[in-house]
């Protein structure tokens, strides 16, 4: 009795697919939404579920045999490790310098270019191409004109200044490495201020010239408060990009591609692949990959904590 109820519902559900124009639809909706879900689970959830439990295991590339679960040791290893904690502070810096500065330089390059009514395209184009150039050319360039004796180095001297090492420098290289970052990120950033910009409203800069507000008051009062979202925006995707990316900058930038000299450039990223590649200690670089799964998923909730502010007007 219960299988011929199981087939007639098993019928009537083919029989309404067959027939009916809306649960066709509805089938073809969840169908949609399913494909992406089993991608993401495959190329994002599963292999970040597999680094988790790597962390907790002795496990070396090259090694073919079993795998030890050894609890907490790899994380206890990594902050006895004075490079892994150098690592960290390294890509707080760059977090914290890069992210305003690539913020506050985009934010000013937004403003001019809205003020201007003639070639616009042109300085929009102008301002966007180095964020779609190689970071890897970019890097060489700035090795290139940095170098002992190079470009700047050259004008230093002439203008009566003495010559700097800038990325022979422990003291200087990360600031150099940033400076490139900044530079290639403002045409990104431009462009986000600016649709920003375009999307307040007018009549409020219109009210405020009315109140007698200066351009520095309707600057803070006005466009920094509506610019709110863009500004939560910027900053998370910055500070994602600059983890990301220092990657590539660091590599071709630094000392040996090491992040030197004396570990002064290295970040988290170039550390894991360290670990990863050269070393084969895949234990301890997933269990670094781990921490710095937490800190960008804490850094982002309290930069959204932190910035979000909502304004009525």
């Amino acid at each position: 009795m219960s299988q011929s109820v199981e087939k007639k519902k098993k019928a009537s559900f083919f029989q309404k697919v067959r027939t009916n124009y809306r649960y066709q639809q509805l089938l073809f909706v969840y169908i949609c939404l399913i494909l992406p879900i089993l991608f993401y689970l495959g190329i994002r959830i599963l292999p970040t579920l597999f680094t988790f439990n790597v962390g907790f295991r002795d496990w070396n590339l090259l090694s073919s045999g079993p795998h030890p679960l050894v609890g907490l040791d790899n994380y206890i290893a990594l902050f006895k490790d004075e490079v892994f904690i150098k690592s960290i502070v390294n890509t707080l810096i760059y977090i914290v310098v890069g992210v305003i500065g690539q913020l506050a330089f985009g934010m000013i390059v937004a403003l001019l270019l809205h003020r201007i009514n003639k070639f616009v395209g042109f300085f929009r184009v102008i301002y966007f191409i180095p964020y779609v150039t190689s970071i890897v050319a970019i890097s060489w360039v700035f090795q290139w004109i940095l170098m002992k004796n190079g470009i700047i180095n050259d004008i230093l001297i002439n203008l009566g200044l003495p010559p700097q090492p800038f990325l022979n420098s422990p003291d200087q290289a990360i600031y150099v490495i940033i400076g490139a970052m900044i530079w290639q990120a403002i045409g990104f950033q431009m462009v986000l201020f600016l649709a920003g910009l375009e999307n307040i409203p007018q009549m409020l800069y219109e009210a405020a010239d009315i109140d007698g507000a200066t351009p520095w008051q309707k600057f803070w009062k006005v466009t920094v408060p509506l610019l709110n979202p863009t500004i939560v925006f910027s900053a998370v995707i910055g500070t994602i990009n600059f983890i990301q990316v220092s990657f590539t900058q660091v590599i071709n930038m630094s000392m040996d591609g090491s992040g030197g000299p004396l570990h002064s450039t290295i970040t988290v990223v170039v550390y894991i692949y360290q670990l990863a590649f050269r070393q084969f200690d895949l234990g301890l670089a997933s269990a670094a990959t781990v921490i710095l799964f937490l800190f960008i998923l804490g850094l982002t909730l309290f930069q959204m904590k932190v910035l979000t502010r909502k304004f009525d007007y």
